[in-house]
C-alpha cells in the first residue's frame, strides 16, 4: 500500500479552494479537505460558473474532496430561530460539495450548557439524522467527529466528547452513510483515549481519521512531537484493527503537513 496517498490535505483557511487543490496536486496529495466558513470559499462565493470549474479541477487531478463544518456552529442549538438556520447552514453545504464533485462532509454534535445537557444531546441527535438524510438524497457521507473535552469549568462543552456520549449518537443514527470521522486527539483528553475508543467502536465505520498533538489537558493543535499522543502506538492499533482509510493532517501549515504525511508514511509502512 501507498500509505502516502491516504493523507487528507486540510485546506489554509486564507486560501480559495483551487489553490489549496493545485497545492495539493503539485505535492502528491490526493484528498483535500474545504473549510466554507471563510471568505474565500464562502458557498455564496461558488456561482455556477466556479463550481463547473472547481468540478473539472477536482477531476483533472484525481481528488477526493469533502467539507469540515464549522464546530462553532452549534448543532445542539434549540432556539428556534437558530434551529431553523442551522438546518440551512448544513443544507447550504452539503448542495455545495455535492456540485464541486466531493463525497462527504465532516459533522459535529455541538455543544452544550452546563443545565441543559440532555435537551441539547437529544436536539443533536435529531440534526444528525436530518444531515444523514441530506447525505442520502445527495449520494454523500457524513463523517461524524468526536469532538475535545473543554475543561470542567468551562461554559460550554462540546458533544460528543467520551465513549459514552459517541454511542449515544451511533446508536439512533441507523445509515451506511453515518461514519465516524475518529480524531485521535480528542480521544487523548478523555480518560477512554484512543485505545478505549478503537475498542468500543472498532474502525469498519471509520470514514476518516484526524491527527494533530496536544498535552492532554485541553485543545491545541501542536505539530505531532510537541505534545504527549503516541501516533505510532495510534497507527498500530488501527492497522491491527484492519483499517486501510484516509488520514486527516489537521495542524501547521501546509508544508508541516506535508513533511509529516512523508514520516507517518514511513510509520505506517512499519505499524
Amino acid at each position: 500500500m501507498d500509505h502516502a496517498t491516504r493523507f487528507v490535505l486540510a485546506g489554509p483557511a486564507s486560501w480559495p479552494l483551487e489553490r489549496t487543490i493545485e497545492w495539493a496536486a503539485a505535492h502528491g496529495f490526493t484528498r483535500v479537505d474545504l473549510q466554507s466558513d471563510v471568505p474565500p470559499n464562502y458557498p455564496g462565493t461558488f456561482n455556477a460558473d466556479r463550481r463547473v470549474s472547481i468540478r473539472d479541477l477536482v477531476a483533472k487531478h484525481q481528488i477526493t474532496l469533502g467539507l469540515h463544518t464549522l464546530s462553532a456552529v452549534n448543532m445542539a442549538e434549540i432556539t428556534p430561530v437558530l434551529h431553523a438556520a442551522i438546518d440551512e447552514y448544513l443544507r447550504q453545504n452539503f448542495d455545495l460539495i455535492r456540485d464541486l464533485g466531493g463525497s462527504y462532509v465532516i459533522c459535529h454534535g455541538g455543544f452544550h450548557f452546563s443545565s441543559d445537557r440532555e435537551t441539547r444531546l437529544a436536539t443533536a441527535i435529531a440534526r444528525m439524522q436530518y444531515a444523514v438524510h441530506l447525505a442520502e438524497e445527495r449520494g454523500l457521507d457524513v463523517y461524524f467527529e468526536n469532538h475535545n473535552k473543554e475543561p470542567d469549568d468551562a461554559e460550554i462543552h462540546y458533544m460528543p466528547r467520551d465513549v459514552a456520549e459517541t454511542r449515544r449518537f451511533f446508536d439512533a443514527v441507523h445509515s451506511p452513510r453515518f461514519k465516524w470521522a475518529c480524531n485521535v486527539a480528542h480521544a487523548s483528553l478523555v480518560p477512554d483515549g484512543i485505545d478505549g475508543f478503537l475498542d468500543a467502536f472498532g474502525v469498519a465505520r471509520i470514514g476518516q481519521v484526524r491527527l494533530n498533538d496536544n498535552r492532554g489537558t485541553h485543545e491545541e493543535h501542536l505539530l505531532p512531537g510537541e505534545g504527549t499522543i503516541d501516533f505510532r502506538h495510534a497507527f498500530r492499533r488501527l492497522t491491527e484493527l484492519g483499517y486501510r482509510g484516509p488520514f486527516t493532517l489537521d495542524f501547521g501549515g501546509p508544508e508541516d503537513r506535508a513533511a509529516w504525511r512523508d514520516t507517518f508514511a514511513r510509520w505506517l509502512a512499519e505499524a
